[in-house]
């Protein structure tokens, strides 16, 4: 079931934050911002003071989470954007993210967004592959991240 995330699942989303970055980065992220610099307690405080519109996938605990809003990028204002869209590892490959992400396009759509984006890191092929499978596609927009200092590239979609 998916439902609005409450302020009482923060544990549990910074939980699968950290765990769903370690396994997913790896590689693409140095390890040491990944294994000494992110930890659980400063993620539950980034969400404590900035708990963004998001909604959570729950089967009696929390599997997944998504964080949306309005894209803030100048040639993107009339878009929604999925911010995180976040799988606990050994959950993934069930669908949660899948239906995560169906769900994102079914807000987008009931707030009259027509155009979705989403930005990734570019070595993150798993999940480039995963957006691409969904029918979105890179749109020619790149950036350093702020957080992890590597590339992104934006992806975008018509619904």
């Amino acid at each position: 079931m998916i439902r609005p995330l409450e302020k009482s699942d923060i544990p549990r989303i910074a939980e699968i934050h950290i765990f769903a970055q370690r396994t997913t980065y790896r590689g693409v992220v140095p390890y040491v911002f990944l294994f000494k610099k992110m930890t659980v307690g400063d993620r539950i405080e980034y969400f404590k003071h900035n708990q963004t519109n998001g909604f959570v996938y729950d089967e009696d605990f929390i599997k997944g989470f998504i964080t949306l809003g309005r894209c803030e990028d100048e040639d993107k204002a009339d878009s929604l954007e999925l911010y995180r869209i976040f799988v606990d590892p050994p959950m993934q490959g069930e669908g949660v993210g899948i239906k995560l992400a169906e769900h994102f396009e079914k807000v987008a759509t009931e707030q009259g967004y027509s155009d979705i984006c989403l930005w990734v890191l570019e070595g993150n092929t798993n999940a480039r592959s995963f957006y691409e499978k969904l029918g979105y596609a890179t749109d020619g927009a790149k950036r350093i991240s702020e957080y992890f200092k590597v590339s992104e590239v934006r992806y975008s979609k018509l619904i």
